[in-house]
């Protein structure tokens, strides 16, 4: 590599790991950095799926206020994500490249309306709630189970989430944050938090998955790690994960949900062109 490009890579590192920290995303960057310098596309996308992993670390430990009190939350809808993140992994190794390349952009674009629609959409499930007799918290918040009771779907789709992180996983942050502000009653920089936390794990244990297939070379020379590449993406991230956060966690709701519609829509666009 040259110190072009090696720098290039820190770049699209650190833009990814402030994407990442406030609303998701961050692959767009460093995805096609990479296939810019002529990295194999499979080779791309298990390097830059572990190097992330840092930087995801780094924005959920930026939000650590905000988790306070969500620990049987996390555990909860970690265990969904886990599974999720093994069978996307799975999947990128075993199904043709395009495979995916239709229902993406669908996806992401329900993750915008679903943000879009999450006041409105909350609201009725609170009041639904509240004429079938279950508590709802004056402040709008909830730090129990409640919530994941009144929302039996939430870690279905935190499932379907994990999938979709381990096999691609931009834009995951946007559909989670679309689920979790739906389904779950609580402020939205707490489910923020939340969110870091979950792509963490996912894309921490698809890189466990992609560096095993490739040890064992069960999926050809094209199934392989560039541990440089990791490295160097992991060292931008860091430092636009802690970034990123400082500035998303004063970001208020309106201007948050914003944030993460106008990455949404840039996603979808780029994925599609």
């Amino acid at each position: 590599m040259t110190l072009l490009e090696i720098m290039a890579v820190l770049l699209a590192g650190v833009g990814a790991g402030m994407i990442n920290a406030v609303v998701g995303s961050g692959t767009l960057i460093t995805f096609p950095t990479l296939l810019a310098i002529g990295v194999p596309p499979v080779t791309a996308n298990m390097s830059n799926s572990l190097g992330l992993v840092p930087g995801s670390i780094a924005g959920a430990f930026g939000y650590r206020r905000e988790l306070v009190g969500q620990r049987d939350r996390l555990l909860r809808l970690l265990a969904f994500s886990s599974v999720g993140g093994v069978v996307g992994a799975v999947l990128l190794l075993v199904l043709p490249p395009g495979a995916f390349e239709a229902v993406v952009p669908v996806l992401i674009l329900l993750g915008i309306a679903l943000v879009v629609l999450q006041p409105w959409l909350s609201r009725a499930v609170a009041a639904r709630a509240d004429r079938r007799g279950e508590p709802v918290p004056a402040d709008g918040t909830d730090r129990g189970p409640t919530a994941m009771e009144r929302s039996w779907w939430v870690p279905i789709a935190v499932l379907g989430t994990g999938v979709y992180g381990g096999y691609f996983g931009a834009a995951q942050g946007v559909l989670l944050m679309g689920v979790l502000g739906i389904g779950v009653t609580d402020a939205l920089q707490r489910l923020n938090g939340v969110k870091n936390v979950l792509v963490a794990v996912v894309n921490a244990i698809a890189g466990l998955v992609f560096v095993l297939v490739a040890e064992l070379g069960l999926f050809g020379a094209e199934a392989r790690v560039d541990w440089l590449l990791v490295l160097l993406i992991a060292v931008g991230a860091v430092c636009g994960g802690l970034l990123g956060a400082a500035v998303g966690r004063k970001l208020p709701p309106l201007a948050l949900r914003a944030v993460i519609v106008t990455v949404g829509l840039v996603a979808v666009v780029t994925l599609v062109v």
